[in-house]
């Protein structure tokens, strides 16, 4: 499994996309050990058959979670052949199970959810927190993004912010509207005050990097005290979702998100859970 994390590394491919692949087929190689009872040699179809079969029958999973563990067999079948321990593809896209896609918009908070959580941020004295808070909801940034966002990829005058750890490594401009330019000034002057030097815009106390850990666990004790999750991929649906109804054009809000797909953007069109249950109840 070491050899295929290193091909993983290779083709920079995220960390989280790395300890999905390796979770996955790891997961393969536990069920292979335990039904089949012989060492494993390499993928065989009627195996990966076999397989999907006990994931839908035995396990009950969703299609979401079984397409995850194909997608990992997928990329571990080309490292096989990169390697020269496999000749053929047993695996493909082809496998994946079809799932309906959803009618309802993505985003699940509305605008009244996102200043409540902004305001519980800001009371609580962190500056740096409010302004993270603020880049997701106002810039639709990835969590991962933000946390890697540098001291020289923005520029509060012109109002832009270079993501430049985007998925896939993608580089994108993002337009910086007034709140988040105002809670951005507020933790630079703070951050400043420490002394610390760091090339990270977000630091911990100690100056190193600020770690995604700290932020999901933030996340977690205002969700409870607002009595809704929310998570910061929530903030990043909830700013597709409000830019479309702003007026921004698809592709607008395809480039600020950093959406490869434009499929994806078009599911933000879809009328929200509230809206379609309002329409609902006219019946």
């Amino acid at each position: 499994m070491t050899t295929f994390e290193s091909y993983l590394i290779e083709e920079e491919k995220s960390i989280n996309t790395i300890k999905s692949y390796t979770l996955n087929v790891s997961g393969f190689m536990k069920w292979f050990d335990e039904s089949k009872g012989t060492g494993f040699k390499k993928l065989h179809r009627e195996n990966i058959k076999d397989y999907i079969s006990f994931l839908k029958v035995i396990k009950k999973l969703s299609p979401s979670s079984i397409n995850a563990k194909i997608s990992a067999l997928i990329k571990y079948n080309d490292f096989l052949i990169s390697t020269g321990l496999q000749t053929e593809q047993v695996i493909t896209k082809r496998d994946m199970i079809k799932v309906q896609r959803q009618y309802a918009s993505l985003s699940t908070v509305e605008l009244a959810d996102v200043e409540k959580f902004r305001q519980l941020v800001l009371e609580s004295k962190s500056k740096r927190n409010y302004a993270i808070v603020s880049l997701l909801a106002y810039c639709g940034l990835r969590i991962s993004e933000a946390l890697n966002v540098k001291m020289d990829s923005f520029n509060i005058t012109s109002q832009q912010l270079v993501v430049s750890e985007g998925k896939g490594k993608k580089t994108r401009t993002v337009i910086i509207n007034d709140k988040v330019r105002i809670s951005l000034q507020g933790w630079i002057k703070e951050r400043n005050d420490t002394g610390i030097t760091s090339e990270y815009l977000f630091i911990s106390n100690r100056g190193s990097k600020l770690d995604r850990t700290v932020i999901n666990k933030l996340f977690n004790n205002y969700s409870k005290v607002i009595g809704k999750e929310i998570t910061p991929h929530d903030l990043r649906h909830f700013f597709c979702s409000n830019a479309l109804e702003n007026e921004f054009s698809v592709h607008e809000v395809a480039h600020m998100a950093g959406h490869s797909n434009i499929q994806t953007t078009l599911l933000y069109t879809n009328p929200n859970m509230k809206n379609m249950i309002d329409k609902m109840n006219k019946l």
